[in-house]
């Protein structure tokens, strides 16, 4: 299975490429930055090889370091909705959040000193590779570049000052995005993966795809219907029932604790906790 990353390379200079094995295929022009975002509208597949790393030589990136647009689906697993006690509305609660709130797998999530309810949130994340506006829903998923994992870690108190989530979401290196991105051909069973969140080993989170009220083909339609996404863009698609700020007792996360959200064969996604300097 093809898995395509994001890192820099040993001169510190942003690039892409293909994961195989222990070995990096550096897929960018040498002697530039080279980003995944301007690749994926076309066939990765056909790229040659510039140079390759091995893996220890390399810093991985969030998957898309510098995406245009991120978009959340908030509120889009029945039992997510059940243990909010909010109501199940007709359209999907949609938010945003900022690259510089992101890290890449195996980087630390921050825990800002501004709270005690640092939370996780596993999710399927799509990566748009062909652009569009008004996508009709039996199109959409002729424009989905791949898949990969996110975690939308979010400051709950900072989430809850008002109605909007905004504050919450985008405390800087506050989510995880990655370690790779996987195909739609390699992944012709996407919605039977199952998002699984892991803390400190204790399973939390645990439910397929399928589950989702609003699928992947339906959330592109919605979203591209009040702004046009591009390539790179990125949606994530909302978080299974477990979040640690409806557990009995609450379970938060904390400096030490590790983070590890896996979606079947698209990956798994690690990240210690560290709390801010």
């Amino acid at each position: 299975m093809a898995r395509y990353i994001s890192f820099r390379r040993p001169d510190g200079t942003p690039s892409f490429g293909r994961l195989d094995g222990e070995t990096v295929h550096d897929l960018g022009a040498q002697g530039a930055a080279a980003w995944l975002k301007d690749a994926v509208a076309g066939d990765l597949s056909a790229l040659a090889t510039t140079a390759t790393y091995g893996c220890t030589e390399v810093r991985l990136l969030p998957l898309i370091p510098n995406p245009n647009k991120i978009l959340c689906v908030g509120l889009n697993y029945a039992t997510h909705v059940a243990e909010t006690g909010r109501d199940q509305k007709e359209y999907p609660a949609i938010f945003t959040r900022w690259a510089d709130s992101l890290i890449a797998d195996g980087e630390p999530l921050v825990r800002p000193p501004e709270t005690t309810r640092f939370d996780y949130e596993g999710e399927l994340a799509v990566v748009i590779g062909k652009g569009g506006r008004r996508i009709p829903r039996e199109k959409a998923l002729e424009h989905v570049a791949g898949y990969s994992v996110f975690n939308d870690g979010s400051v709950r108190d900072w989430q809850r000052h008002n109605i909007q989530f905004t504050p919450g979401k985008n405390f800087p290196g506050t989510g995880g995005f990655g370690p790779a991105l996987v195909t739609p051909d390699e992944l012709p069973d996407i919605a039977e993966q199952r998002v699984q969140t892991r803390i400190n080993g204790q399973l939390v989170q645990d439910q397929p795809v399928s589950d989702m009220i609003w699928d992947v083909a339906f959330v592109i339609e919605y979203c591209s219907t009040f702004t046009t996404l591009e390539p790179g863009d990125v949606i994530a698609t909302g978080t299974p029932g477990g979040v640690g700020d409806k557990r009995n007792p609450p379970l938060y996360m904390k400096a030490g604790d590790v983070a590890e959200i896996s979606i079947g064969k698209v990956g798994t996604l690690t990240n210690p906790v560290i709390d801010e300097a």
